[in-house]
């Protein structure tokens, strides 16, 4: 590898480690990592099935319809809980724990004494059976608690715990504090404060800030959510059975789900949800019709739920250490450099296009197992590698192999150019000793014909030959030589390996004719139709950059080129349009018919050369072609001298 090379690779690793290193802990990490945990979320919802019926929390909605059903209907809120205590007590009768994710600061007892007796009762009653947890809003200075007739029913600030959930950056909810700081240490949440009385034996894994990052389960119905107006109608009916059913052993949580209110954005927010879709069977009250479209935000209650569940299934979501995801990074950016800058560009952007498109199916699998892989960081870091490296190839690196390419590809053949750009060499006198198949072809009658043409019809007439003759040589894989007057030199095997060289100059040779022959007022002069002698021969021959070192020409010298041409002129004797030696046939091996022509002995040759004419590629040779493949040469012109042309 040149000095120079190695330069511009130090140049873009460079760049690949800036690029690593920013997405990974710059000021757009933080985004990066939820906002990759957000696309993750409905990948997986689309790609594996989640179900519902893992969930062990329920919760009893104070929803729209309690509001417009009787007796909610007939009275404002705050005069609700001698509702609720009916409620609570056939709950928490059958249920492992009940949590309040609503606060009620406020008692009627002040206007009329006992009003809120029976709940209070059933307040009582339910936390001495260490069944109950209200929730509180932790402030700084003065935080929003129940009203202090319900602090003393529940025994104190032991069954009281902080419904705080905190929002990342962008607004976004994706973790749920553990625990809260107090003047004698920390107190639990209310999420792990109803998980452990649950029977919890530990809490999960927590990042430094001691919050828990929650894995939302995406399956309608995932948390079954009951409508207070419908268990008030049961409990009122004596159902004990419906509570034991779909109550036994449960996390209840009590809390508003309105289309408006307590509605926070989630980690799930690309997975649209339509509140009361999948909703459990009902005890007394038809589900109430209500207008409905799918939100992008959920009711708070439900990330309290799903940390309940995630606490109790033991399966949390981990982000990765900040630590692997830089390893991660500057690996996957350094390859990517070496992709964009050492393989051919358009190699090297599928390869890192393919890697970019297939790492949030991968990622998704790692989600799977509980891990959050920050893909985004590594696909930022990976695509502004591959865009920066582009852009220092195009501007530093490829300029000297551009002007190789272009100073000399209207001279060398395509292949040739591509050495010399992939070295980084220009080039120089040299060949080497290789077998081709050396094609020759001139047009017949081609004085006459230019006798009769003015010099300006003669040029655009060849002009439009030689493009199309060199078209079908170059797409058989053969490269011009040369164009002598009217006539191409075209040499297949060379400078790259072919092994089937003989077949493909065979088969353009005969494209050649053929096309002459099916297209007569495109290649006509004069009026003349053109029509072409090709002759092929194949054999050993000296190839390369050969002239003096101001000048030169890649080119083929030696035997085997001088019997092509001679081939090529004596289509003439013959009444053919192409003939190839024996040699070229044999290399060829079955995938040509032709017909045998001749025995001739050349000047300079000891050994006389069997002729042969291609009729038509094996898979496409008629009857007669067979037929005519069949007949051996005339005896009568067995060996002849041919001489020069």
């Amino acid at each position: 590898m040149t000095p120079a090379k190695l330069r511009d690779l130090a140049v873009v690793g460079a760049f690949a480690l800036v690029a690593a290193i920013g997405f990974t802990s710059g000021p757009a990490a933080e985004w990066l990592r939820g906002a990759s945990l957000d696309l993750l979320v409905p990948l997986r919802h689309a790609v594996f099935a989640q179900t519902a019926s893992a969930g062990r929390v329920a919760v009893v909605a104070i929803d729209e319809e309690t509001y417009r059903r009787p007796p909610f209907a007939e009275m404002p809120q705050a005069g609700w809980s001698p509702l609720l205590a009916p409620v609570l007590n056939a709950v928490a009768a059958e249920a492992a724990v009940v949590g309040f994710d609503v606060v009620y600061s406020t008692s009627l007892d002040n206007l009329q004494r006992g009003y809120e007796r029976d709940f209070l009762i059933a307040l009582r009653n339910t936390a001495r059976a260490g069944k109950l947890v209200l929730g509180k809003v932790q402030h700084s200075a003065h935080p929003i608690l129940p009203h202090g007739s319900q602090q003393v029913a529940v025994g104190g600030a032991a069954n009281i715990r902080p419904l705080n959930a905190f929002e990342d950056s962008d607004g976004v909810i994706r973790r749920l504090p553990l625990s809260f700081a107090t003047a004698d240490g920390r107190e639990a949440g209310l999420a792990a404060e109803l998980a452990l009385r649950a029977g919890a034996s530990a809490m999960p894994p927590v990042d430094a800030a001691g919050n828990l990052l929650l894995d939302f389960n995406t399956a309608p119905g995932a948390v079954p959510t009951y409508s207070l107006a419908d268990l008030h109608a049961c409990a009122a009916a004596g159902r004990s059975d419906y509570f034991r059913d779909h109550f036994a052993g449960r996390v209840v949580i009590l809390a508003t789900v309105l289309d408006v209110e307590d509605r926070r954005l989630t980690s799930r927010r690309f997975v649209p949800m339509t509140d009361g879709v999948a909703a459990p069977p009902r005890c007394v009250h038809p589900a109430m019709q209500l207008a409905a479209a799918p939100r992008d935000s959920i009711a708070g209650v439900y990330i309290h739920a799903t940390a309940v569940n995630n606490i109790l299934d033991g399966r949390p979501l981990r982000d990765w250490p900040a630590a692997t995801t830089a390893t991660v990074a500057v690996a996957l950016a350094l390859l990517t450099a070496a992709a964009a800058f050492l393989l051919q560009l358009r190699v090297g952007l599928a390869g890192i296009a393919v890697v970019l498109v297939l790492l949030p199916f991968a990622t998704v699998l790692l989600l799977q197992g509980g891990s959050v892989m920050p893909w985004l960081s590594l696909a930022a870091a990976m695509a502004v590698t591959a865009a920066v490296t582009v852009a220092y190839r195009f501007a530093v690196s490829d300029r000297d192999r551009r002007l190789i390419a272009r100073l000399f590809s209207l001279y060398l053949p395509p292949v040739v150019v591509e050495r010399m750009v992939a070295g980084g060499r220009m080039p120089a006198l040299g060949g080497e000793e290789r077998e081709v198949t050396v094609l020759f072809s001139d047009i017949a009658g081609f004085t006459a014909i230019s006798e009769a043409c003015d010099p300006a019809t003669l040029v655009q007439g060849l002009n439009i030959y030689f493009s199309t003759m060199t078209d079908i040589i170059e797409a058989h894989g053969g490269f011009v030589d040369k164009y002598i007057g009217d006539a191409i030199v075209a040499v297949f095997g060379a400078p790259l390996d072919a092994p089937r060289h003989a077949e493909q100059a065979m088969r353009a040779a005969m494209q050649m004719r053929d096309v002459l022959r099916t297209e007569p007022e495109r290649f006509s002069l004069a009026g003349l139709p053109l029509k072409t002698r090709i002759g092929l021969n194949t054999g050993r021959v000296l190839i390369g950059n050969i002239g003096s070192p101001r000048r030169f020409n890649y080119t083929a010298m030696g035997d085997a080129v001088n019997l092509a041409a001679r081939l090529e002129g004596a289509n003439k004797a013959y009444g053919t349009s192409i003939l190839v030696s024996e040699d070229t046939m044999k290399a060829a091996g079955e995938a040509v018919v032709a017909r045998r022509v001749d025995i001739v002995r050349v000047v300079g040759r000891a050994q006389p050369v069997r002729l042969y004419e291609p009729l038509a590629p094996r898979e496409a040779a008629s009857a007669e072609d067979l037929r005519l493949a069949a007949v051996p040469e005339d005896p009568a012109q067995a060996i002849r001298d041919l001489k020069e042309k």
